[in-house]
């Protein structure tokens, strides 16, 4: 492939990445914030499972999309689709990702760290920088359990995420022998992303 055609396809796949965004938030507007029906939801995981499987061939065809790759956009896009996929699919990919952040883009560091909190949560582990929480329906959000609660403020400001509250880390689950407590036979919905823009959301 010549130099000319490798440009091309790069910004086939940068205007791919973050069309695929776009879809995926569009969707999760469309939810009900009080109420969301099984229809919407639905919605929801069709439009994840189609962009798990174009990050899936794009992975196995370049590696991870990375900023140096499709610009940091599409970079921050291509990390977008991995927060949603399947749990298996967000461990495998992780290192991918984690390889490729440049220490001196401040939206993949963030990605970062918020994709390393979604896999730990995944695996009931507890999270490092404090950007994921369980939602019940009627009894609000709380963070998963943390590592380092004293240090997480201190981690969260060396890569530009405000602080958490006083609050909020009093709210925080201790284990997740607690949140197997809270739910009680309940089911939480599904987790609700961060925003596209790499700012700082506590239900991500």
């Amino acid at each position: 492939m010549s130099k000319r055609d490798k440009t091309a396809d790069r910004a086939i796949l940068r205007k791919e990445l973050l069309h695929r965004a776009e879809t995926d938030q569009a969707a999760r507007q469309d939810l009900d914030p009080d109420h969301p029906t099984p229809l919407q939801w639905q919605r929801v995981h069709d439009v994840d499972a189609r962009n798990t499987a174009f990050l899936a061939s794009v992975i196995d065809r370049v590696g991870w999309p990375s900023a140096q790759l499709v610009g940091s956009d599409a970079a921050h896009a291509a990390w977008l689709l991995a927060q949603h996929a399947p749990a298996e699919k967000r461990a495998r990919w992780f290192p991918l990702l984690a390889a490729a952040v440049d220490p001196d883009d401040d939206v993949a560091v963030r990605d970062h760290a918020y994709l390393a909190d979604r896999v730990a949560t995944d695996v009931r582990q507890p999270q490092r920088w404090g950007t994921q929480s369980l939602c019940f329906p009627g009894r609000g959000c709380r963070l998963y359990p943390l590592e380092d609660p004293a240090g997480v403020n201190t981690r969260r400001r060396s890569i530009g995420l405000e602080p958490l509250t006083e609050a909020d880390l009093a709210a925080a689950y201790p284990s997740y022998g607690s949140i197997d407590t809270a739910r009680g036979g309940a089911t939480p919905p599904p987790r609700t992303p961060p925003s596209p823009a790499g700012t700082d959301d506590l239900v991500g």
